[in-house]
């Protein structure tokens, strides 16, 4: 089964929740911004994703702006930031049999699906 890490109030997130829909394969909804991910999940995530947790940030959010950048962090301070404050959390990401990428390019996620 798909999944999708969503927010509903991103566009790129919204793009790729329809295009998953068109695909009449079953998936599920992961409203991350309100079932946040524990610290294991996360990491779990990173490595499906295949990325270090600098890679996931939105770094250009107020939150980083204002609270992360420019300090020395480890890669366990990253990952407690985004379950903090999940907003700082890429978006969206679409899992399917034990792997991940970010959804924001359609045509990378219509190759991933297939």
């Amino acid at each position: 089964m798909i999944q999708i890490y969503h927010n509903p109030r991103c566009g790129k997130s919204r793009n790729c929740l329809a295009f998953i829909e068109q695909t009449n394969q079953e998936y599920e909804i992961i409203p991350y911004l309100t079932e946040t991910p524990n610290f294991d999940e996360l990491k779990k995530l990173l490595e499906k994703l295949n990325l270090q947790p600098i890679e996931l940030v939105r770094i250009k959010e107020k939150i980083w702006i204002e609270n992360y950048k420019g300090k020395e962090l480890t890669n366990e301070h990253i990952i407690q930031a985004m379950i903090d404050n999940p907003i700082l959390i890429e978006r969206p990401i679409v899992i399917k049999d034990g792997k991940a990428i970010i959804g924001r390019d359609l045509d990378r996620v219509a190759s991933f699906l297939d």
